[in-house]
C-alpha cells in the first residue's frame, strides 16, 4: 500500500475538481456551488484512488458505496434547498468585503481550502481505498453499523427540519419532536457519527489507524468551530430556545431533562 501515491492522486483530483468548480462559480457568480459540490468531491476522490490501484474488493467498494451514499444525498440536499434562492447570504458579503481580491481570494480561501479540508477528512477513504481489503471482518461490520446510525441520524433528522420549516403553522417555533427531542443537532451528530464508522472500517487496512485525523477534523468543526457553534449563536435570543437548550442534550442523544 502506498499512502503517499493515494494523495498524490486525492491531491490532483481535487485540486481539478475544485477549480472547475471555481470556474464555473465566476461562471455562475454564484460561489454557493462549494456548498453543493463538499459531499461528491468525497465520492470522486473514493472513486480515483479505489480505480488507480485497482482495489475492487468488496471491502473497497462497501467504503466507497457508504462515502457515495452520504455525498450524493448531501450534495442533492442542498442543491435542493438552495435552487432558486441566488448566492448564499455568506458569500454576497465576501463578494463586497473582498472587493478587487474576491477572485483571487474566492480560489484560495473558499475553494482550493475546501480541497485541503476534503484531503484530510476523507483520510481514511482514501487509506482504506489505497489496497485491495481482504474478506470484509469484524471491524468492517462494526463500522458499517456505527456508519448506518450516523445515517439514519443525519437523513431522518434533516427530513424532520425540513417538513418543520416548510409548515407556516411553525414560524416562531422550535422543533422539539422526533430526533430533535433527543439531541438538538441529530444532523450534526449523524454526520461525526458516520465518518468515525467509516474510519473503523479503515482499521481493517494496514496504517489504517492513520485514517483517524478524519473524523476527529470533522468532529472538532463541527462541535467547536462551524456547525453547532454556529447554529446555537444564531439561536441565542429565542427564548424558546433557550428553554429548549435547558432539557436537551446539545449533540449526543440522551433522554430530556424534565422541567
Amino acid at each position: 500500500m502506498d499512502i503517499v501515491n493515494s494523495y498524490l492522486i486525492g491531491s490532483a483530483t481535487v485540486a481539478i475538481y475544485m477549480t472547475l468548480l471555481f470556474i464555473l462559480a465566476v461562471i455562475l457568480k454564484d460561489n454557493s456551488i462549494a456548498d453543493i459540490a463538499w459531499g461528491p468531491g468525497f465520492v470522486l476522490t473514493a472513486i480515483i484512488v479505489m480505480s488507480y490501484h485497482g482495489a475492487f474488493s468488496a471491502g473497497n467498494i462497501l467504503v466507497t458505496a457508504l462515502v457515495a451514499v452520504w455525498g450524493v444525498r448531501l450534495g442533492t440536499r442542498i442543491f435542493r434547498r438552495n435552487a432558486g434562492r441566488g448566492e448564499d447570504w455568506r458569500y454576497r458579503k465576501w463578494r463586497q468585503d473582498w472587493g478587487r481580491l474576491f477572485y483571487l481570494r474566492s480560489f484560495l480561501q473558499v475553494f482550493m481550502l475546501q480541497g485541503v479540508i476534503l484531503l484530510l477528512n476523507a483520510a481514511p477513504v482514501i487509506i482504506a481505498n489505497s489496497s485491495p481489503a481482504g474478506r470484509p471482518g469484524v471491524l468492517t461490520w462494526t463500522g458499517t453499523a456505527v456508519w448506518l446510525v450516523g445515517f439514519i441520524f443525519e437523513s431522518v433528522g434533516d427530513v424532520q427540519l425540513d417538513r418543520f420549516v416548510k409548515n407556516p403553522s411553525n414560524r416562531g417555533k422550535i422543533l422539539d419532536t422526533g430526533l430533535w427531542k433527543f439531541t438538538r443537532h441529530p444532523n450534526y451528530f449523524g454526520e461525526v457519527t458516520m465518518w468515525w464508522g467509516i474510519f473503523i472500517i479503515s482499521l481493517e487496512s494496514p496504517l489504517g489507524y492513520i485514517g483517524i485525523i478524519g473524523p476527529a477534523i470533522i468532529t472538532i468543526m463541527i462541535l467547536f468551530v462551524s456547525g453547532v457553534p454556529m447554529t446555537e449563536r444564531a439561536m441565542a435570543d429565542d427564548p424558546l430556545f433557550r428553554d429548549y437548550k435547558k432539557r436537551t442534550s446539545v449533540f449526543i442523544p440522551w433522554f430530556p431533562m424534565k422541567k
